[in-house]
């Protein structure tokens, strides 16, 4: 399974984009990817994930969502082993829009691992994102849901609070930030305030020019981590 490098960034459209205009926003991700030596991860719907594999060599590709069943008597279901054939290399769980109960959310951890797929699970608090440590995801998206989609990110004390709730339960585990992200200057206090790594959607695809909205914030988590901002 691909070890992910920090601080690492993860464009998540979401369903505001589809077709050609997310596979144009995926390339240039893909660029800046390459072009900063960042992990980025990118997220899509089921249906336009082998369209995004298909023409991008440095992202990550994301399934935005998966079902814990495998293959044989089941239908409808967005599984482990599809994903995994088609070059997608890792899973969104447990979001606000698509929240599993523990039984399954545990069943799909596990299956993805099975199928060598990163997991990056959702917590809406920090009592949420301990017992989300506990099942060993590689990725904690902490994003009290409240914030999705608002014009306000997590504060100093959040951040700090879900990092060392997810830490000292597993150090291993990467901590990701996510809710109300609108600027460059967000990502940097974000990850100045311990983040492992940035998602945002709304701050990208909202903006009036998506795609250069996303190389600053790219930019920005490549010169936190060379130390190039204060």
């Amino acid at each position: 399974m691909r070890q992910v490098r920090t601080p690492f960034f993860i464009v998540n459209p979401k369903n505001f984009l589809r077709g050609q205009e997310l596979v144009d926003l995926a390339k240039k991700a893909d660029l800046l990817s390459r072009k900063y030596g960042i992990d980025v991860f990118f997220t899509a719907p089921p249906t336009e994930l082998k369209g995004i594999v298909d023409v991008c060599s440095n992202l990550i590709v994301t399934s935005q969502h998966m079902d814990y069943e495998g293959t044989g008597n089941s239908m409808g279901k967005i599984i482990a082993e599809d994903l995994h054939a088609i070059g997608v290399q890792a899973v969104v769980l447990n979001h606000a829009e698509s929240q599993l109960t523990i039984s399954h959310l545990l069943k799909s951890i596990d299956k993805a691992k099975e199928e060598d797929l990163l997991t990056i699970v959702c917590g809406n608090s920090i009592k949420e994102t301990e017992l989300i440590a506990m099942a060993t995801p590689d990725i904690v998206l902490a994003e009290p849901t409240e914030l999705i989609g608002k014009n306000k990110k997590s504060n100093k004390e959040y951040v700090q609070l879900s990092v060392n709730a997810v830490k000292s339960i597993n150090p291993n585990i990467l901590v990701e930030q996510g809710a109300g992200i609108r600027s460059a200057q967000d990502v940097f206090e974000l990850l100045e305030f311990g983040a492992d790594g940035i998602g945002v959607t709304s701050g990208i695809v909202k903006s009036e020019n998506p795609e250069k909205s996303m190389e600053k914030m790219i930019e920005t988590t490549y010169k936190f981590k060379e130390g190039k901002l204060e």
